[in-house]
């Protein structure tokens, strides 16, 4: 296992704002391994990325498909909607408007997280 890919996936999702929503395959990018969504999702999974607000992160299409791994199946959705951040049922499941809550994650975010990978080695 890649254990600095899950330390970057962790810094990435607790920068992701509140009030907000990232991809799996944005978490990847921004850990530099885009083609690595999968292994963000084992990670929140198994809990290799620490202490992380999981519930911010959805499929690439806004499904809430970590909810599984919640103790109760709406929790995911009810802890965004905490936040602000609503869910409308579809027939694939819960989803969230993309446009509306996703992370749109700047240059100067960007650099800031490098920063922050370097800072922990």
């Amino acid at each position: 296992m890649d254990q600095e890919f899950y330390r970057r996936a962790g810094i990435v999702i607790r920068s992701i704002p509140e009030g907000t929503v990232a991809t799996y395959g944005q978490v990847a990018l921004l850990c530099g391994k885009p083609k690595n969504s999968r292994q963000v999702g084992y990670g929140l999974k198994k809990n290799l990325v620490g202490d992380v607000p999981a519930h911010r992160v959805v499929n690439s299409r806004g499904i809430l498909s970590g909810a599984v791994h919640f103790e109760m199946p709406d929790l995911q959705r009810m802890l965004l909607a905490d936040e602000g951040v609503f869910a409308e049922w579809t027939e694939k499941g819960w989803q969230v408007d993309l446009k509306q809550y996703g992370w749109k994650n700047t240059m100067e975010d960007a650099l800031f997280l490098k920063a922050q990978f370097e800072e922990e080695t």
